[in-house]
């Protein structure tokens, strides 16, 4: 099969179509910190994303892109079967999560990118289970579970070091400085070293939620080797960048002014907790959420001022789209993957 068959472009279409979605709101809000203090221009942010979000996802993607592709559901059972049903099942995940995910940044919602790719391969796979393809079994349950333990320790690790770290800095800088807006200039400086940190990170751990299902289903059709090709992490690199430079705004205004008052000082605490979460478990081969992990640390630093520092209903609404967002993008990516296989393509 070559790479303009019909299939391969619309799996490809389809990766970069996902890689701009993630772009235009997860790492949207993933940088959302750093224009929310001042720190940063949304112009210089696109800057740093483009270089160390391209490198995350080029040099450390790979661990966490074999999890999403091969480690939920059983391709190889179901590619033995037919190979196209592997890569008809991805495209139908990639769609789903895609869809869904527009549809949250145009409501300015900071959704979980992993959450809905996630919840999209387990609705190929239970379809699956419904054609009888694979038995239910054969879905990799406790993969599973350590993928879901991990986005709830995420955001509580990030609220708790984020809180943390900003407690110190309060104590032993802010509160003995003669000039504390001064202190906050030069924390300038540090937040955009953060901000450099967390785009590497966020590109190491989610370009996954592009790339993975692509290379799953080119992986299929012989149109990939053992090892993720390089031009696959690219892709995603580059659309999740133009994702962020092209919409990206819309939720970088809910992460970086709605939920709490963001300064230097904050924003570098949430930004350093939250990179190195996602760092650890990018090494971990587990794909994290940024999004909750972000929020739970720009809630850990609204809290180290008190609670009324902190605008729940905000975090009312991004809570229930986080809740509906596996089953949604599941039910969708079921949908999709039924309704393809009907049409015969």
């Amino acid at each position: 099969m070559s790479l303009f068959d019909p299939l391969v472009l619309l799996l490809v279409a389809a990766g970069l179509y996902m890689a701009w979605n993630i772009g235009a709101n997860d790492l949207a809000n993933a940088m959302g910190t750093s224009v929310g203090s001042g720190a940063l221009s949304i112009k210089q942010v696109i800057i740093i994303a483009g270089l160390f979000e391209f490198g995350g996802a080029v040099l450390f993607g790979k661990r966490v892109t074999s999890t999403i592709a091969k480690g939920i559901v059983p391709i190889d059972s179901i590619s033995a079967i037919d190979p196209h049903l592997v890569a008809i099942g991805m495209l139908a995940a990639i769609l789903a999560a895609s869809f869904w995910i527009t549809l949250a940044t145009f409501y300015n919602l900071p959704v979980s990118t992993t959450h809905s790719i996630v919840g999209a391969v387990l609705g190929f796979g239970l379809t699956a289970v419904y054609y009888g393809m694979i038995s239910y079994s054969e879905i990799k349950w406790a993969v599973l579970t350590k993928i879901v333990g991990s986005w709830l320790v995420s955001p509580l690790l990030g609220a708790v070091i984020a809180y943390v770290i900003f407690t110190l800095i309060r104590y032993f800088i802010l509160q003995k400085a003669d000039d504390p807006y001064n202190v906050e200039k030069k924390f300038v400086v540090f937040q955009t070293m953060t901000a450099c940190y967390i785009a590497f990170a966020h590109g190491s751990n989610d370009v996954a939620n592009a790339v993975g299902p692509l290379y799953a289903g080119l992986s299929s059709l012989d149109m990939a080797g053992v090892s993720v090709p390089l031009w696959v992490m690219a892709l995603g690199g580059i659309g999740m960048v133009v994702g962020l430079a092209t919409w990206g705004y819309r939720v970088i205004e809910t992460i970086g002014t709605r939920i709490t008052e963001l300064t230097p000082t904050r924003g570098f605490s949430a930004e350093f907790a939250t990179a190195s979460v996602v760092v650890l478990h990018s090494y971990s081969s587990l794909p994290i959420s940024t999004t909750h992990t972000l929020v739970g640390s720009v809630i850990g630093v609204g809290l180290a001022g008190g609670l009324a520092a902190v605008d729940l209903s905000v975090i009312g609404k991004i809570v229930v789209s986080w809740i509906v967002t596996v089953p949604v993008a599941a039910l969708t990516s079921a949908l999709i993957f039924a309704g393809l296989l009907g049409v015969g393509i």
